[in-house]
């Protein structure tokens, strides 16, 4: 297996920065369910970040989110979003959005119009439209939008990047991406995952968007043009699920109303074909490896058991070195910084510095676009033209 030393040339120099703790930035939450437990293990670390307020459609349970985490003093008497963003005696810089799938553009969108900088989990919304509409309230109000996307922050999936960029892979002109789990649909903590009216999207928008996100990133993230799209829920509908008779939960079936498998063929601006597949259940190990083709070269990324925001073993970049055709090994970049730590500390150092958000609205807003052509093809039938609104 031959080396190409020129691949020194990817190497990421580490740079420890230091955090200026003088003026603290007054954080609020919306949202106190699972991920957002995530994301206050997180923000705790953080030496210049305040948690003053948070709010929870469910009655008490914000209160009882703070004092779990051993956080004190802050405000939850709140029956809304709303209402703690209009308490201006908070004094707030921004808000992190935990919330489920339907209930992230409202708040996100009150909140832009009220002059705060938002944290938004992914998926970015449930439709479309939705995600204009944020990113219209985000130009109005020029504050900071960044979607909860931390696999962006690992060091494997920067280096994919990184090679693309190089030009070692010449022209990309077919790309095939995805991954799943065997039996991972997730309803430990409830039903809000899977129904209809809480998630609104199932693996398509849990998983599948990092899958996207991943390569996309990587090319630049070309505009979607078509897509013919299929999604099913076979699993999730079943109440014989492994799963759902092991815990005791074979009625979820009747309020499972996402889907637990999709997959779809995507045409991108510059001639880009993307073949996509992603699931939460599945007869099989896994639905195959990413793959980027291109007319110099092409790179392997094996897939993970579960996807977990990383690679699954070392790379393969297949190239050719003075006409013999060869393959060179990537391995695994092992950091012992935490990407949620990091999707929450780039995020406040954006605030502070002025900068770009670090998952900026503008990219996703054509992953999430992807996400609803594949839904709406799949249920009319037939491949849809995707169009995106002017922001």
């Amino acid at each position: 297996m031959a080396l190409d030393k020129s691949l020194d040339a990817f190497k990421d120099v580490q740079k420890t920065k230091v955090v200026d703790a003088s003026k603290k930035l007054r954080i609020g939450f919306i949202g106190c369910g699972w991920i957002a437990g995530s994301h206050i293990r997180s923000f705790m670390k953080q030496p210049d970040v305040e948690i003053v307020a948070g709010c929870d459609l469910i009655p008490g349970k914000a209160e009882a989110f703070f004092k779990a985490h051993g956080v004190q003093g802050v405000k939850t008497d709140y029956a809304s979003h709303k209402e703690m963003i209009d308490d201006k005696s908070l004094e707030l810089d921004a808000v992190t959005i935990c919330t489920y799938n339907r209930q992230h553009a409202g708040p996100a969108i009150y909140a832009l119009n009220n002059g705060l900088n938002v944290l938004l989990e992914k998926p970015f919304t449930v439709t479309l439209d939705e995600a204009v509409e944020v990113c219209r309230a985000e130009k109005e109000s020029g504050k900071l939008l960044s979607i909860g996307f931390q696999p962006r922050m690992d060091a494997n999936m920067k280096m994919i990047k990184k090679i693309v960029d190089s030009g070692a892979l010449g022209q990309i002109y077919y790309i095939q991406t995805g991954g799943g789990r065997r039996r991972g649909i997730p309803f430990p903590f409830g039903t809000t995952f899977i129904e209809a009216d809480t998630a609104g999207i199932g693996a398509l928008g849990d998983i599948g968007c990092y899958s996207l996100d991943m390569v996309l990133n990587a090319i630049g993230y070309p505009k979607p043009l078509t897509v013919s799209g299929y999604k099913s829920a076979f699993f999730g509908k079943n109440p014989n699920y492994s799963e759902y008779v092991r815990s005791g939960h074979s009625d979820y079936a009747e309020k499972f109303g996402v889907d637990d498998f999709a997959a779809a063929f995507i045409r991108l601006e510059g001639g880009v074909i993307l073949d996509f597949r992603i699931a939460w259940a599945m007869n099989l190990d896994t639905p195959g490896d990413t793959i980027i083709m291109g007319t110099k070269g092409s790179l392997r990324i094996p897939s993970t058991e579960c996807w977990n925001g990383t690679v699954g073993g070392p790379m393969i970049l297949y190239h050719e070195v003075c006409g013999e055709q060869t393959k060179t090994e990537i391995p695994i970049i092992h950091t012992a910084e935490n990407l949620f730590d990091l999707k929450i500390r780039t995020f406040l150092d954006a605030i502070k510095e002025g900068g770009e958000a670090p998952v900026p609205s503008s990219q996703i807003l054509y992953n999430q676009a992807i996400i609803d052509g594949i839904a709406k093809s799949a249920e009319a039938g037939r491949e849809v033209e995707i169009v995106i609104p002017e922001i």
